[in-house]
């Protein structure tokens, strides 16, 4: 047969653009984690509330891990996970710290009292705007960094904040104002311009990690185990401050090249 006369091969049909069962189940459940976490610090029950929102990060790490490996990205997927994202980690953790603390601001005035509910909205007024903005931006930064903290670190550190008092035996009214400076720094964090490492690979080269690093996360593991709530505080902790030493390391580190003619 002539060459020149070969039926041409058949053209690839596109992927569809529908909507994806399996990210999309992982999404609900950590949208169902972060609804159960609002109602539980309703009730009163702050560790089953913080347990739900370290239980909604796990499968907000996952959907998306997910969707890559089985090829079934979507735009609306990751319209959804946003959404869920907002329940999750802006809502529920700002509502965690309220009831737990916050709310009992009034016990100083009136005045104090409005701070208590404006902290609470501004940390989800600021968990909204860190997500829209990486929407924004998703093509346009470097995916090894995250700009601000992301959402779920930032509602890791409350919640672990909360779980430990919760588990030391302290009252929330007691610490109201260390309650009140964890959320709105934690508020702030996610919309600052800082720079935190996303522990995304973005090439063969990162898929190969330190020996040291894996010793590291072999530990943090077995002390989540012994002890959840106190490691996941150090943890989200270090992980918040991370942000502000890395940009003072590289301030200090261009002083001298600024101060040479």
């Amino acid at each position: 047969m002539d060459p020149t006369h070969m039926p041409a091969p058949p053209a690839s049909r596109p992927r569809s653009r529908g909507i994806y069962l399996l990210p999309n189940l992982f999404t609900t459940g950590g949208l169902f984690a972060g609804y159960y976490a609002i109602i539980a610090a309703t009730q009163g029950r702050f560790a089953d509330a913080c347990i739900a929102v370290f239980v909604a990060a796990l499968l907000d790490g996952l959907d998306g891990r997910v969707a890559r490996l089985t090829n079934t990205q979507s735009e609306f997927g990751v319209q959804y996970d946003s959404l869920a994202d907002l329940i999750s980690f802006g809502l529920a953790p700002s509502l965690i710290m309220y009831h737990w603390a916050l709310a009992s601001m009034r016990l100083d005035g009136v005045t104090p009292g409005k701070i208590g509910w404006i902290a609470a909205f501004l940390y989800a007024g600021c968990a909204a705007l860190r997500l829209a903005r990486f929407n924004s931006q998703v093509g346009q930064v470097d995916k090894r960094w995250f700009i601000g903290l992301a959402s779920p670190a930032a509602a890791g550190l409350v919640a672990s904040f909360v779980w430990t008092c919760v588990d030391f035996g302290l009252d929330g009214s007691q610490l109201r104002y260390a309650a009140l400076a964890v959320t709105v720094v934690a508020a702030l964090l996610m919309v600052s311009r800082l720079r935190y490492y996303s522990f995304k690979a973005s090439g063969p080269r990162n898929d190969r990690v330190p020996f040291l690093a894996i010793i590291v996360a072999l530990a943090a593991l077995v002390g989540v185990a012994i002890y959840p709530p106190g490691v996941l505080l150090t943890i989200c902790g270090g992980y918040a401050m991370a942000g502000p030493m890395y940009a003072i390391y590289r301030r200090a580190r261009r002083l001298p090249a600024e101060g040479q003619p």
